[in-house]
């Protein structure tokens, strides 16, 4: 699996799981094709833990009397990887086209306004600076069944030293690894339910 490729020891991990009617080439671009702004719109707790992480950058910019990058009007998951990632960007580790995809961050998360490393994805699983945590999305299909999916996605998050590490651990601690179910289960939950409704089994 690809988050054993990018990040196969870690400290903190989570993962959520559903089964879906449908076939995984079905489940795969449904999941691909989830818009997370509608999402957050539909689902507005899950909007407000997405907004968290870019609400201290765009506190910064009006302190700062800056401009603001404007929020996209819709969102897949592919794309995530073209915007900034103080915008809500992430890296592209890679992708098996229709069965898995893994996004990653570099950052010391804990900080009022996030601080990033830009890392390559064939740079990612050697990355050892002192200070950073990094963090790893993947989601994945896998039949179980005929016409049956198991959609699936993990979170896996590993500190570069030891003080990053309790930085990392206060930080998922109170309130973060929680809110980051939420999220993932929000667009796991949004995927079965459109390709259920593709392969005529909703």
């Amino acid at each position: 699996m690809l988050e054993d490729e990018f990040l196969p020891t870690y400290d903190v991990s989570d993962a959520v799981a559903v089964t879906v009617h449908a076939d995984p080439q079905t489940t795969y671009a449904a999941l691909m094709d989830v818009d997370l702004i509608e999402l957050g719109r539909r689902r507005p707790l899950v909007g407000a833990l997405g907004a968290l992480r870019m609400l201290p950058e765009l506190v910064a910019h009006i302190v700062h009397g800056e401009a603001g990058t404007a929020a996209p009007q819709h969102l897949r998951l592919r794309e995530t990887a073209e915007m900034p990632m103080e915008g809500g960007g992430w890296a592209l580790l890679g992708e098996r086209p229709g069965e898995e995809i893994a996004l990653g961050l570099v950052g010391k998360f804990w900080r009022p306004v996030i601080e990033y490393a830009p890392v390559a994805a064939d740079a990612f699983r050697a990355f050892d600076e002192p200070g950073y945590a990094k963090t790893v999305y993947a989601l994945a299909v896998r039949e179980i069944g005929p016409g049956e999916t198991l959609l699936s996605a993990v979170m896996r998050t590993a500190a570069t030293d030891e003080p990053a590490r309790r930085w990392f651990r206060r930080y998922w601690t109170f309130g973060v690894g929680p809110g980051a179910q939420v999220l993932a289960t929000g667009l796991v939950e949004a995927a079965r339910d459109a390709a259920e409704e593709r392969a005529g089994t909703s």
